[in-house]
């Protein structure tokens, strides 16, 4: 009788009379009935304008624009409804989580075999299923080793699930989200990710401590997600299992910041502070220790796993050395640099507090005889930076990010340029400059390169290119979204 009133309440302008003669086969009520239940349980259907179908349904872009979209027929989808999407004629290709707020109209989550196939009811099985396979490349890759516990285990779009990141952070697990379907099935994710990690025995058995970090500001202004409390961000701000949340520091300092509809976004995240009782975390990246204190500097996830392969690359040219590490942050690189056998490292970074745990690193690692941090601005830096006599044999330039799209461009790339100038200055007569850009506008332009080669000729230098790279493999990409390209890592020679 419950089933018959919701019905009622649903369709109105069913009789009663009508709804009990649908038990009845082949009624024409029965019919009618079985309609209307079926329109308001059907999957809307989003169609695609006729020049934009190949974006999707053979390129394999994994992210609908609202631009690509001609009309929506069915029910109308609300924030987070799973929606088909269709070609011009009405066959559905792709399903996706819908935003109408949003600039990414539709997150794909899967392509279909047939238009025939309908999307998932279990989403919890799908998000698990897709968690399971990005766990799976990552133990492909040596993930996690003895030496290494921090890694990324889910990449928005590099694994299927666009505007979601997930970083392992030793004991931690700090979820990042930047779509606002993250948001609604925030527990079928958790639930997802706990039956994952507790399966393959990361967390010995245990409930795993799962952080969740969104993207406030992101989800606020550009997904149309509503906190009830922004200061807190509800439970989406509060570490399970007696973990701790990390903020974003919000100081002009970092090693990373990336590019996508789930990349891009800034993780200023409103999660519970840390209780000051609270001991520090401790991770490990090719054998090194990292402190990640909750009153420190963390930006993003707490770390920045996207450079883990260069500063190995770092470590193994360092050997006799004297480096230089500008906008050092929490001292990634200058400790990779210690441990490679430099003779002298010095970082500098404009945030106290990054400086502050950079020494606290250096100790931890017992390299602080070789190790020194200094804070220093990063404009007044480029204005009047001097090398010491005979220059430095290795400098490393890894700045926040400069270019926060491409209206910011013009202005980035002289910053940019500016800066790279001013390092290459300080570089020895045929020592090495491993320069950097975090910013998806600037790597997506293909400008790194060019730059470089205003700035050589401004610092009156002559650059010979050794390596190219971006983020480590943990870091997948979809060939369908270039956009998801964001870092740029190069490493030169500097005559």
């Amino acid at each position: 009788m419950q089933h018959a009133t919701a019905l009622l309440r649903s369709a109105p302008c069913i009789s009663l009379r009508a709804f009990t003669s649908a038990k009845r086969p082949g009624s024409r009520a029965g019919l009618h009935v079985r309609a209307a239940v079926a329109s308001k349980t059907a999957t809307p259907r989003l169609v695609l304008k006729g020049g934009k179908v190949h974006l999707f349904s053979r390129h394999r872009n994994p992210v609908v624009y609202g631009g690509a979209v001609d009309n929506i027929k069915g029910p109308a989808p609300a924030l987070g409804d799973a929606v088909l999407v269709c070609d011009g004629a009405g066959a559905a290709f792709a399903w996706g989580f819908y935003n109408p707020h949003s600039m990414y109209r539709v997150r794909i989550m899967q392509m279909l075999s047939s238009p025939e196939q309908k999307a998932p009811s279990d989403i919890q099985a799908l998000l698990r299923a897709k968690i399971q396979a990005a766990w799976e490349l990552r133990r492909a890759l040596d993930l996690p080793s003895q030496d290494t516990d921090v890694y990324r285990l889910v990449n928005s779009e590099g694994d299927g699930l666009s505007g979601l990141i997930i970083d392992v952070l030793g004991s931690q697990v700090v979820v990042a989200p930047s779509a606002a379907w993250c948001m609604r099935y925030r527990a079928e994710i958790t639930r997802a990710l706990t039956e994952v990690l507790q399966q393959q025995g990361t967390a010995g058995g245990a409930e795993p401590a799962i952080v969740w970090q969104p993207a406030v500001t992101m989800l606020t202004r550009e997904e149309g997600w509503t906190f009830d409390d922004p200061g807190a961000a509800g439970v989406q701000g509060v570490a399970t299992n007696g973990a701790r949340s990390r903020a974003a520091s919000g100081e002009d300092s970092g090693e990373e910041e990336e590019g996508d509809a789930g990349e891009d976004a800034e993780t200023d995240s409103a999660a519970s502070p840390a209780s000051p009782a609270d001991p520090p975390l401790i991770i490990r990246e090719h054998g090194l220790r990292y402190s990640l204190d909750a009153e420190g500097p963390n930006q993003k996830t707490g770390f920045y796993a996207d450079q883990r392969d260069s500063r190995l690359v770092l470590r193994q040219l360092s050997k006799g050395k004297r480096v230089l590490d500008l906008c050092c942050y929490t001292g990634g690189f200058a400790l990779n640099a210690a441990a490679g056998g430099a003779t002298h490292v010095l970082g500098l970074d404009s945030s106290h507090r990054a400086v502050h745990a950079a020494a606290a690193n250096a100790a931890l690692n017992g390299l602080d005889q070789v190790l020194t941090f200094e804070r220093q601005d990063m404009k007044a830096w480029g204005r009047g930076s001097q090398p010491p006599p005979g220059g430095w044999d290795l400098v490393v330039l890894d700045p926040p990010k400069l270019a926060p799209g491409k209206k910011a461009m013009v202005r980035a790339t002289r910053q940019y340029t500016a800066y790279n100038a001013a390092a290459m200055r300080l570089v020895a007569p045929g020592g090495l400059l491993m320069t950097c850009s975090c910013s998806g506008a600037m790597t997506q332009s293909d400008g790194f390169l060019p730059m470089l080669q205003d700035a050589a000729r401004l610092a009156g230098r002559s650059l010979t290119l050794l390596r190219s790279a971006g983020a480590a493999p943990d870091h997948p990409l979809d060939p369908g979204y270039p956009e998801g390209r964001y870092l740029t890592n190069v490493l030169v020679r500097v005559t």
